[in-house]
């Protein structure tokens, strides 16, 4: 079959309307890996690269998304925690475009009904408007 599992696919096609960026990002934990000494989870790895996993949610400006569908994770491969664009908009949540994102569907069966859902990567995020060729990739999360 001539399509990947996993395929690039435009910021603008996921998110016509905007995405706003909603808390912040997080390693995302191994739940298969052994519980630490102090109980917590050790970090997801990218089973392609090896890098650690990161996710943050987003929230779809999609008038038409059903509620399932506003809140929207995207998760990271990078060796570093990425670190979204300054929030210069009056909104409580950051506005953000995706770079390199890729999508993955597949069915959720969760629910009463399965329904198709998608798994979303990106390499990185800027501002909206930022010219995503002059993307650099994530930094260091600043120390608290």
């Amino acid at each position: 079959m001539a399509i990947a599992k996993r395929f690039p696919i435009a910021h603008a096609m996921v998110f016509p309307n905007g995405a706003f960026l909603r808390g912040y990002v997080e390693p995302v934990a191994d739940f298969n890996g052994e519980k630490r000494a102090d109980g917590s989870r050790p970090q997801q790895r990218d089973k392609k690269t090896g890098l650690p996993l990161w996710q943050c949610t987003v929230i779809d400006a999609d008038d038409d998304a059903n509620r399932k569908d506003i809140g929207v994770s995207v998760k990271f491969a990078a060796e570093v925690q990425p670190v979204p664009p300054k929030n210069t908009s009056p909104l409580p949540w950051t506005p953000v475009e995706f770079t390199g994102l890729t999508a993955l569907p597949w069915i959720d069966d969760s629910g009463p009904r399965p329904r198709l859902s998608w798994s979303f990567r990106a390499s990185g995020m800027v501002a909206p408007g930022q010219d995503l060729t002059d993307a650099k990739p994530p930094t260091a999360k600043a120390a608290a």
